[in-house]
């Protein structure tokens, strides 16, 4: 959870019969989690984690107007069959 987080650190959820794990109330609404959002999950050292994440849609203006610009283009030579190099493409983005 993140830092300054209000809720507890320890509160107890059952994993249903398709590994489905609820999130308790207090928990989701302090996260300010809604239904169909995205969490990443992970295993380290025994315990699980979970933290919310953010898929970047390149409609959202979380890219410049300029790397918008590139991503479509990417995305228009993809389908059309057409690839770059990595180098090219981080050069690009670089600059």
């Amino acid at each position: 959870m993140p830092s300054g987080s209000s809720v507890a650190s320890s509160v107890v959820s059952r994993i249903g019969q398709r590994r489905q794990v609820v999130i308790p109330k207090r928990v989701f609404d302090a996260l300010k989690l809604r239904a169909g959002d995205f969490v990443e999950v992970s295993a380290e050292g025994g315990r699980l984690h979970m933290r919310p994440k953010r898929l970047v849609d390149i409609g959202e203006e979380t890219l410049s107007a300029r790397d918008a610009v590139k991503v479509r283009r990417g995305e228009a030579e993809i389908k059309a069959g057409d690839s770059q190099s990595w180098r090219k493409v981080k050069d690009e983005l670089a600059g």
